[in-house]
C-alpha cells in the first residue's frame, strides 16, 4: 500500500511510499543550494521518520529545471551567507549550527539513508550525503569542496571526511577545491558505487513499490544496481601524496612551482588564486581533524565559521570571496594577506580558539 505523508516546504518534498521515505530537494534554479528553511525541513523530516516503524530507509535526491535528478546540491546559499555576513544577521549563526547538527544526524541515523548524488555535489551537498549508509554517484557527478575559492574552509564535516581519504587526497581536495567524478569519488572513499543515469528513475521508483524485509535489504537492493566507474586521477595519486604531505602551504606551493609536470603547474596556479590565509587554516583543519571524531570536528568547524564571519571585523575573507565570485562577479578578490608567504601562525591560531566555553558551545550536545 502506498501512502503519501508529509509535504514540507516546496523546496523540500517528502513522502512515504511503501516502506521508504523519499526526499527531493526542489530548488533547481539555485542548484538546490540549502537555505535555513531547507535545513529545518530536512531535520524535521528525518526526526519524524527516525522512530516511524513504517519507514525502513530514507532516499534523497536533487532536481533540475526539467525534473528530478540532474543536480544534487551545490552547497549552502552563498548569497544569503554574504548578505547575512555583511550585516551581522544572527540567522547566519542559526544556519551553521542547525546545518552541522543535521550533518551529525545523517552520519548517525539509525536507518539506511541513501544519497542519489547525481550532478553537482558540492559543499553543503557533501554535508548531507557523506554520512549516508550508501552514497551513489553517476557518470555526470561533479563532486568538490570548493570553499577556499570563496575564502571559507571545507565545513559540514569536511575536516572529518576529507581527512579520511587515502594518502594526502584530503589535503589536495580541501586546498584546491578541485572537482572529481564518479570513479575518483569511489576510489577516494567519498562514494560507494556508480548508478548508471538511465537506471536512476527505475531504481528510485522500485524502492517505493517493492516489499523489503528490513532497512538493510533496501540498501542492498540499491547497491546491487551499481556498476564500476573509471578513475581519472590514478596517474597523479603519487604526486598528490608527494606534494600535499609537505609541512606547510608555502612548502607545498614552492615544490609544485619547482616541478616539471603539467599537473603540478596547474595545481600551483589554482592554489595561487585561493585565499592565502584560508589555505593555511584549511591545512591545519584537515590535519587536526584526522585525529578527531565527527562531533569534535563539527564543533571545531563551528568555532572556525564563527571566526570567518564575525570575529575578523571588517576583514572577512569569506564575505570578500563571495562578493568577488557570486555578487559583483569580478573574480578579483582582495585577499588579506595577498600572498601565501605572508601568512603567519599568529593569523591562523585564532580560528582554532573557541569563542564559547565548552558547556555553552552551540553543538555541545553532539556525541
Amino acid at each position: 500500500m502506498t501512502e503519501m505523508t508529509m509535504q514540507m516546504s516546496s523546496e523540500v518534498l517528502s513522502e512515504v511510499r511503501g516502506q521508504v521515505g523519499f526526499i527531493t530537494l526542489n530548488r533547481p534554479r539555485a542548484l538546490n543550494a540549502l537555505s535555513l528553511g531547507m535545513v529545518r525541513d530536512l531535520m524535521a523530516t528525518l526526526l519524524a521518520w527516525k522512530d516511524d516503524a513504517r519507514v525502513l530507509a530514507v532516499a534523497i535526491r536533487g532536481s533540475n529545471k526539467e525534473g528530478p535528478f540532474g543536480a544534487f546540491c551545490a552547497g549552502g546559499d552563498i548569497r544569503f551567507l554574504h548578505q547575512a555576513g555583511s550585516q551581522g544577521n544572527p540567522l547566519l549563526e542559526d544556519f551553521f549550527t542547525e546545518e552541522y547538527a543535521l550533518n551529525h544526524l545523517i552520519h548517525n541515523y539509525g536507518k539506511p539513508y541513501i544519497a542519489f548524488m547525481d550532478g553537482i555535489v558540492m559543499g553543503g551537498g557533501m554535508g548531507i550525503s557523506q554520512g549516508a549508509a550508501l552514497r551513489v554517484v553517476t557518470e555526470r557527478t561533479k563532486m568538490a569542496m570548493p570553499e577556499t575559492a570563496i575564502g571559507l574552509f571545507p565545513d559540514v564535516g569536511g575536516g572529518y571526511f576529507l581527512s579520511r581519504c587515502p594518502g594526502r587526497v584530503g589535503e589536495w581536495l580541501a586546498l584546491t577545491g578541485d572537482t572529481i567524478g564518479a570513479g575518483d569519488a569511489i576510489a577516494f572513499g567519498l562514494a560507494d558505487g556508480c548508478l548508471p543515469l538511465d537506471a536512476q528513475a527505475t531504481v528510485w521508483d522500485a524502492l517505493g513499490a517493492q516489499t523489503f524485509a528490513d532497512g538493510a535489504a533496501v540498501k542492498a537492493f540499491v547497491a546491487s544496481k551499481t556498476v564500476a566507474a573509471d578513475e581519472k586521477l590514478a596517474g597523479v595519486r603519487g604526486q598528490i601524496d608527494q606534494y600535499f604531505s609537505l609541512g606547510s602551504v608555502a612548502a607545498i606551493t614552492a615544490a609544485l612551482d619547482a616541478a616539471d609536470s603539467e599537473w603540478a603547474r596547474s595545481t600551483a596556479a589554482t592554489l595561487r588564486k585561493r585565499s592565502p590565509l584560508m589555505l593555511h587554516v584549511v591545512l591545519e583543519q584537515i590535519r587536526r581533524a584526522r585525529g578527531m571524531g565527527l562531533a569534535d570536528d563539527l564543533r571545531m568547524e563551528r568555532d572556525m565559521v564563527r571566526h570567518c564571519f564575525f570575529l575578523r571585523a571588517g576583514q572577512s575573507e569569506t564575505v570578500e570571496g563571495i562578493r568577488a565570485l557570486a555578487v559583483d562577479k569580478d573574480h578579483a578578490p582582495q585577499w588579506n594577506p595577498a600572498r601565501i608567504e605572508d601568512v603567519t601562525p599568529e593569523m591562523v591560531a585564532p580560528f582554532f580558539a573557541s569563542p564559547w566555553p565548552v558547556h555553552a558551545h552551540p553543538l555541545a550536545a553532539l556525541r
